[in-house]
């Protein structure tokens, strides 16, 4: 079923009120849950736990959409459910991540999101919709409207701009082999551009570190390519994809090609990884920098 403009409208709307719904849910087991469980999927800390708020909360979220996915003929794609293909048969599906940042949530400490995202057959953002739980922040964005946080345009040099360049990161890349490269080109960078200095934001999962970049300009967050599973699937990028598109800022791999949100074979994007940043400059300046890291 191809969607108009006005059915995109409303399936944000549906998704900004499931997100919130979800993220109360998720706020009120913070400290009561039975702790993390192993669960096989990929090769990071991040991606081998699982907890059963984390399945509370898909349920949560199916409950909310199952009606919208017989209407508008959509396929489906969770974290905490095998992939049924269905996002290579409809025209869209909804991508979901019921608790990103699991790690965090178990530790009681921020970081943790929900993130509900529609995605087209071809691998493009739709609907972007992520709710932090602790700050009660809702991000969000459909295609052809404007990105937002609690329904106020995301600007670009807005009131979150600092002095300093910042970088936000997960527990992956701060233990991967070009970590030390990466923070030395950022602090000459951040010298270079006039920045006070480069701050570090080290705590949240995929999606947060996305939408932080948003509230800390200038900033960047960025992943490493890697032959094994693991390092980010469709599910933590697919929302901030279309945050991130309908504010002018559309992220990329490290290569700087387009994200292809809907890849055949396997949900992980591992092996080209991707690149957020608040301003076409900073992107670049990290696409160079692989390409020097590599050569």
């Amino acid at each position: 079923m191809k969607l108009t403009p006005q059915n995109l409208e409303t399936l944000h709307d549906l998704a900004v009120t499931t997100a919130t719904q979800a993220g109360v849910h998720i706020q009120s087991r913070v400290h009561n849950h039975r702790g993390p469980q192993a669960k096989d999927s990929g090769d990071t800390p991040a991606s081998q736990v699982v907890t059963e708020v984390d399945h509370e909360s898909q349920d949560l979220i199916l409950s909310r959409l199952t009606d919208s996915i017989v209407d508008y003929e959509l396929g489906l794609l969770t974290e905490e459910s095998e992939d049924n293909s269905s996002r290579l048969e409809r025209d869209a599906f909804w991508c979901i991540d019921p608790i990103d940042g699991t790690l965090p949530f178990t530790e009681g400490v921020p970081g943790y999101s929900v993130s509900i995202a529609l995605v087209s057959r071809e691998g493009k953002p739709l609907i972007g919709v992520i709710h932090d739980p602790v700050m009660k922040t809702t991000y969000h964005a459909f295609l052809g409207s404007e990105a937002m946080r609690d329904g106020k345009v995301i600007l670009s040099g807005n009131e979150y701009s600092a002095s300093h360049l910042t970088w936000t990161q997960d527990r992956s890349m701060k233990k991967s082999i070009g970590n030390a490269r990466a923070r030395e080109f950022l602090e000459e960078l951040a010298y270079r551009e006039g920045f006070d200095g480069l701050k570090i934001l080290d705590h949240a999962g995929s999606v947060l570190n996305a939408c932080w970049v948003s509230q800390n300009q200038p900033a960047v967050y960025f992943k490493f390519p890697k032959p094994t599973q693991g390092g980010g699937s469709v599910w933590d990028f697919a929302a901030t994809a279309c945050l991130f598109n309908e504010w002018g800022q559309p992220p990329t791999d490290i290569h700087g090609e387009p994200l292809n949100l809907n890849p055949e074979g396997s949900t992980f994007m591992n092996e080209k990884a991707v690149v957020y940043a608040s301003s076409p400059e900073l992107r670049k300046a990290i696409h160079e920098f692989y390409r020097d890291l590599k050569a």
